[in-house]
């Protein structure tokens, strides 16, 4: 039987790991790091902050200007981080680029009640992809308002199925503290998943559904966004699932070092490279997508070193 998680002992997450895979993790510098990457599994390392977010908004850009009549491509991108947003409104309107045949999926939104929150929530993703990228776009410019994808709780089948009729160029995503991308948490330890997490092939089956969130989930967006007020943070999402990511041409994973610790953003690199895909580590599962990246800030790396504060 595997181990009891160390922090939630209801559900499943790294800590419930063998401590080899961990240990290993720990001990990479930044050159094994580098060395991680192999076919399918890219390793880019940024020195500047500039250079980072850049980076991250140029994919929004390189996507849209792959569409065409007939021929329409988009993005799935994340709140967290958010940094990118207003660079890629600013590099729309400067370049002339007309999104009237690109799209964007929000990739995942809290819910409370019965359906997703509204436009009017503090911490909703969708209203935050607004405000800081859509509708800081030239009106000349601007992409169709149909074709913006937000999950929603009573769409979600048609949310999923415009991944099938519009090509995903890129799913970005940043990495949370449960190793999730998305709100792709581990799930509970409970029914058939009491003795042992789903197998990866199982846990690729799910699509965009509601999920319950892990509490390191909620920990983590509280300090990150809620100005660290548990109480306030949904306990419940709608996510975009692997189904979904797998229809993406790449997954692209942005590392700056704030929402996970610098043993997280090693463990998943590792199990990515080396194939040791886990659903305690939701992210791990990307070691069978064929077209991964994974971007660092390299300050934000740090080291796995004991140092008492």
């Amino acid at each position: 039987m595997r181990k009891i998680s160390t922090v939630a002992p209801g559900w499943w997450d790294y800590t419930t790991l063998d401590e080899k895979i961990m240990e290993d993790a720990a001990g990479l510098t930044i050159k094994d790091i580098e060395q991680l990457a192999r076919p399918e599994f890219q390793v880019k390392i940024y020195d500047t902050r500039e250079e980072f977010y850049l980076a991250e908004a140029l994919e929004y850009i390189d996507a849209w200007r792959q569409a065409g009549a007939g021929r329409p491509t988009g993005i799935c991108g994340p709140i967290g981080p958010t940094e990118q947003l207003p660079l890629v409104a600013r590099l729309v309107n400067e370049l002339g680029i007309s999104l009237k045949a690109a799209h964007f999926w929000g990739m995942d939104e809290w819910v409370a009640g019965q359906r997703e929150v509204g436009i009017d929530h503090p911490l909703g993703f969708a209203r935050t992809d607004l405000e800081l990228c859509f509708n800081r776009i030239d009106k000349k410019y601007a992409m169709p308002p149909e074709n913006l994808h937000f999950p929603s709780v009573a769409k979600i089948e048609e949310y999923s199925k415009s991944f099938r009729d519009v090509r995903c160029i890129v799913m970005q995503g940043g990495q949370g503290e449960v190793k999730h991308w998305a709100f792709n948490d581990p799930v509970k330890r409970e029914g058939p998943w009491k003795d042992m997490p789903p197998a990866p092939a199982e846990y690729r089956k799910f699509r965009t559904r509601v999920v319950d969130l892990h509490p390191m989930t909620l920990i983590q967006n509280a300090r990150t966004s809620g100005g660290g007020i548990v109480s306030k943070v949904p306990t419940r999402a709608i996510t975009v699932g692997p189904v979904e990511t797998w229809l993406a041409h790449k997954v692209s994973i942005w590392h700056y070092g704030h929402h996970d610790n610098p043993f997280g953003i090693r463990l998943t690199a590792f199990m990515i490279s080396k194939r040791i895909p886990d659903s305690a580590v939701p992210m791990s599962l990307l070691a069978d997508h064929p077209n991964v990246q994974f971007n660092y800030y390299r300050p934000g790396i740090g080291t796995c070193q004991v140092e008492m504060h």
